[in-house]
């Protein structure tokens, strides 16, 4: 059996269903393969906020959650967006089940202190439900809400809940966004990214927005783990039976050496 993969997506492809079908079935086609998919839902959310008259803010691409928004937050991610992911997945065959951060204790939370509200930052913490789940051949799709100590619900960014999981099953990551990769300064996917190139990016604003914390994430993940990380998009799902195969495939995300 090889490594698990670990498939982070979140953005447009939760709201074309055809591309999610599209992934959905590469992954049911995967042979000696377990995935987990892990999931944010952004898009999702800013609606759901702006109905209920809440105005979204963020700092540096990450989502500040005031705790009145959070039983809203929680209920889209873990509610509407994690149950429509798991209903698409059965309806073409999969044995998915949806979970949350905190369920089996997977992964516990401490309080951001970076100032963004009830944002937890998470930390890997027993692998054991996703060892059976996966033995099992299900496939576990988790939503980005985790919980305090106290028992508080708490947003997790869901790069980093991707992070989390990956370092919990010593698993393969792949980061799953609306573009291929990461770009230069001249518009150009970069093949390949270190921290010292992503830092110069950064300053430059080459990168910038929600793709900062994404690349943060993935370095995060490559020294954790000591190795690559891909970074490709979800609008060619075929990419990953490639990335399974060997092929560099978007754009690797280095450790530092």
């Amino acid at each position: 059996m090889n490594k698990p993969l670990v498939i982070k997506i979140g953005g447009a492809i939760l709201e074309k269903e055809q591309a999610l079908i599209e992934l959905l079935s590469v992954i049911g086609e995967l042979e000696n393969q377990s995935v987990v998919l892990v999931h944010g839902g952004g898009c999702v959310v800013d609606e759901m906020l702006e109905q209920a008259g809440f105005s979204t803010q963020k700092k540096q691409g990450l989502r500040v959650t005031p705790a009145e928004q959070m039983p809203i937050i929680s209920g889209a991610l873990a509610g509407n967006v994690n149950k429509s992911i798991v209903a698409t997945a059965v309806s073409i065959g999969l044995q998915a089940v949806g979970l949350s951060l905190s369920d089996g204790h997977l992964v516990s939370c401490k309080l951001s202190d970076k100032g963004l509200g009830l944002v937890g930052e998470p930390k890997p913490q027993d692998s054991r439900l996703l060892d059976t789940l996966l033995k099992a051949k299900f496939l576990p799709v988790i939503s980005s809400i985790g919980s305090l100590k106290t028992g508080e619900l708490v947003n997790v960014n869901a790069d980093d809940a991707a992070v989390a999981i990956c370092q919990l099953l010593n698993a393969e990551l792949l980061l799953l966004t609306d573009v291929n990769g990461v770009k230069d300064g001249d518009g150009e996917y970069l093949p390949s990214l270190n921290s010292k190139l992503a830092e110069t990016l950064i300053e430059q604003g080459v990168i910038a927005g929600g793709m900062t914390a994404k690349v943060n994430a993935a370095l995060h993940a490559a020294n954790q783990l000591r190795r690559s990380i891909a970074v490709a998009s979800w609008q060619s799902p075929e990419q990953i039976i490639n990335l399974l195969n060997g092929d560099n495939i978007g754009t690797r995300i280095q450790p530092d050496c």
